[in-house]
């Protein structure tokens, strides 16, 4: 592994993310919840090191209109709405524009949901320990959207895992959370797919073969 390029691909992102949280290893209330789709392999491994369970916290980021890659805010389950002003005063986005927007994407999430999840109950998060994992961190709307929705669910605490994240969204998630686990720091930021030698787009037939293995072990093991 070389530190230019320090991510095989998002499995073995997961594996190292994994090596780096094995204090939380068969603790009964914690859960490690995925942002789809791209997280949901790097969640995927740390769920299987760690002995917990594996769900998904659905999120979508809001594009900006004619800039998509730009995030103007995310939204998440619960009618959680995250906004970056920065973007959307510099931008002059008008409000009717980010509210198209947020349509489009609310669509998007509902569409995941029933992709993913069929007719499975969400788990139930008060009191729980809940580790959000995404593939890296970029601007940190969409974990901050992750956030706001799972302390909408009184969880008892929450840590943000990633593999890699600007210093910048790194230290603003720790004002937010318990905890945040990011394994690298770079001085330059990008993109988030820089730091991976491979960094195909994840599929819904991954997400769903992933999430499908996880909760027929959990089922085998006796689990929720």
């Amino acid at each position: 592994m070389t530190w230019d390029i320090p991510f095989r691909d998002r499995r073995t992102a997961g594996e190292a993310l994994a090596s780096a949280l094995l204090e939380f290893r068969e603790r009964p209330e914690v859960i490690v919840l995925g942002l789809p789709r791209g997280g949901v392999p790097v969640a995927y491994e740390v769920a299987s090191a760690l002995g917990a369970r594996l769900d998904l916290m659905l999120v979508r980021k809001l594009g900006a209109p004619g800039q998509k890659e730009l995030a103007m805010g995310a939204i998440a389950g619960g009618g959680v709405r995250v906004l970056n002003e920065d973007v959307l005063r510099y931008r002059q986005i008008s409000a009717e524009a980010v509210d198209a927007v947020v349509l489009e994407e609310s669509q998007e999430l509902q569409r995941r949901e029933r992709a993913y999840r069929g007719e499975r109950p969400w788990p139930q998060l008060a009191g729980q320990l809940v580790i959000l994992v995404d593939d890296g961190l970029a601007t940190g709307a969409t974990m901050r959207a992750a956030i706001a929705a799972t302390r909408q669910q009184a969880a008892a605490g929450i840590i943000v895992a990633a593999p890699v994240g600007p210093l910048e969204t790194v230290t603003l998630l720790r004002r937010l959370v318990d905890q945040v686990v990011c394994l690298f720091i770079p001085e330059f930021f990008y993109a988030i797919g820089q730091w991976y030698r491979v960094f195909d787009q994840t599929s819904d037939q991954e997400v769903q073969a992933l999430l499908q293995h996880a909760w027929a072990r959990e089922a085998g093991s006796g689990g929720s």
